[in-house]
């Protein structure tokens, strides 16, 4: 005899890309044990895998978590976590006064949320002529980001979100472009360039709350930002 299925609520959200809508479902114990094992493990990429299956899993197969932008996946998380487990986190979080002494803060996740940046823009001209189009960072570019050192893994991840090169009337997708061409060409923009190619992922979206935090020791009230999927989960 067949054992009784168990009913699961679903749920609708509006991805901060695109605002397209799609509907979730609250992980379960299966996919809780695969996110316990990611972090017992405490490998980056077993853990970002974690998210990734997970994502694919609550949303029915119908979104492909490795192709999609990091604060979309951040997002999507955040909303997974509140209706699987709760919507109250408690963080262990530095007072930024004195920068030693640690407190434990609840923190409702229905208040948290992707921060959009108004001065953010995704085309970053060059010079007169020239000017290039960014896309957004993935969770399959943040797979092994640092292995090869910082800067390495810097210059790696703006040649992966160079999307297009506009030349005057010409436009050059990088699907056409070869690696080391994409190389040279970083390689020489001007410094007032990098400085502006940075700042599109200083000020892109990105999952963030401010909290206030009491030292209970000095009685001085501080503010921490939290960003990042795993500053809340992990």
């Amino acid at each position: 005899m067949a054992l009784p299925q168990l009913n699961t609520a679903t749920y609708e959200l509006k991805l901060p890309s695109t605002g397209k809508t799609v509907k979730y479902r609250p992980f379960l114990v299966k996919e809780q044990k695969i996110l316990m094992l990611a972090q017992e493990s405490e490998d980056e990429k077993q853990i970002e895998r974690a998210f990734a299956e997970i994502i694919s899993s609550c949303t029915f197969g119908k979104l492909s978590p490795y192709k999609m932008p990091l604060f979309d996946i951040e997002y999507i998380f955040l909303k997974l976590r509140g209706k699987s487990v709760g919507e109250k986190v408690t963080l262990n979080v530095l007072c930024p006064d004195d920068e030693k002494t640690r407190v434990d803060i609840d923190i409702n996740l229905k208040d948290v949320g992707v921060l959009m940046n108004d001065d953010h823009t995704n085309e970053i001209e060059l010079t007169k002529d020239i000017k290039i189009i960014m896309k957004y960072p993935t969770l399959s570019d943040m797979t092994g980001f640092g292995e090869k050192g910082e800067v390495l893994s810097i210059f790696e991840m703006i040649k992966n979100c160079i999307q297009e090169i506009h030349s005057g009337e010409e436009i050059y997708n990088s699907i056409d472009i070869s690696s080391k061409e994409l190389d040279e060409f970083i390689g020489n923009m001007s410094i007032q360039n990098f400085e502006e190619v940075s700042m599109f992922f200083e000020t892109m979206p990105k999952l963030q709350h401010v909290i206030k935090v009491k030292n209970p020791n000095t009685k001085q009230t501080g503010e921490v930002t939290i960003e990042g999927m795993q500053s809340f989960f992990v």
